[in-house]
């Protein structure tokens, strides 16, 4: 079972206090990217989030995004030390009566004192645990979204890989068709071009048969014909595995490019060269797709 590395996922809960609203994105990455947006208060719990996200997702450049609303609040976030902000406003004040200077920032120059401003906290503990535990089961469902959105688009990989596989071992029964064919026209043009430099009559036979047999061996594709056949089998095998397959199946991507490639060199025939052209047009299609495959 494939997935794919894009995904999307979103929970959200509003119990008339606390809003919680979480979005989770993911694109393909080599390794785990996470970039996580959350409250300051939240800021004790984020490696408990990274290892809840790393857990279910494992891969991707992964986006996280948690809002947390507090509808029913009413209490001021911050206070103010009205005794001291007088005094200061008042040293000010006595400073610029006696340089002339104008009183119009007086007021934000003392608000803007040390200890005027007091901030009031951010709730009990008791509390923002409660709020810590709705926030990660929310997390939870909205990683699970993702998680099932990934093996669906998974599942259309899958389809496409099947195809683009089935394609190459189409191409490549072609090629065996054609490599009979292929043997003897070598043969023929090695025997002709010999006869172009020297008389048939002082031509040795098994001399002759020696060199034939040594370039036939040399275009000779049968181990790459096999070892193809083989990697596109496994290809198929491996997509029916649970594990990260991504990493797996771009391993054997390379060989069954490998074995195409020393069919190309090897083949030495414009008809076998077609086939290989469009097995490795297809092969192109099969690498672009793994970077997104987990």
């Amino acid at each position: 079972m494939l997935k794919s590395m894009t995904g999307y996922g979103a929970a959200k809960q509003s119990d008339g206090n606390v809003s919680i609203n979480i979005e989770v994105k993911t694109l393909n990455s080599k390794f785990l990217d996470l970039n996580l947006r959350f409250p300051k208060s939240l800021s004790m719990n984020e490696l408990e989030m990274r290892n809840v996200v790393s857990d279910v997702l494992q891969r991707g450049k992964i986006s996280l995004s948690i809002d947390v609303q507090n509808e029913a609040e009413t209490e001021l976030k911050q206070k103010y030390n009205e005794a001291l902000f007088l005094k200061y406003y008042q040293s000010l004040k006595e400073l610029a009566d006696k340089v002339g200077a104008s009183n119009d920032e007086l007021f934000k120059l003392a608000l803007g004192s040390p200890d005027v401003i007091v901030n009031s906290g951010s709730g009990s503990e008791e509390e923002n645990e409660g709020d810590w535990n709705k926030i990660l089961e929310l997390m939870k469902q909205a990683l699970e979204q993702c998680d099932q959105f990934r093996i669906k688009e998974g599942a259309v990989l899958e389809s496409k890989f099947r195809g683009y596989i089935k394609s190459i071992a189409t191409s490549l029964k072609e090629v065996e068709t054609l490599d009979p064919q292929r043997v003897a026209k070598v043969r023929n043009r090695i025997y002709g071009n010999l006869k172009a430099f020297v008389e048939e009559e002082s031509l040795d036979q098994n001399r002759l048969e020696q060199e034939m047999i040594y370039y036939i061996e040399k275009f000779d594709i049968t181990e790459e014909k096999v070892r193809l056949k083989n990697h596109l089998d496994h290809f198929e095998e491996i997509i029916n595995e649970s594990d990260s397959l991504g990493k797996k199946l771009g391993f054997i991507s390379q060989e069954i490019g490998r074995e195409i490639n020393t069919i190309g060199s090897k083949a030495n025939d414009s008809e076998v060269q077609k086939h290989v052209v469009s097995m490795k047009e297809e092969l192109e299609k099969i690498k672009e797709q793994l970077l997104n495959v987990l």
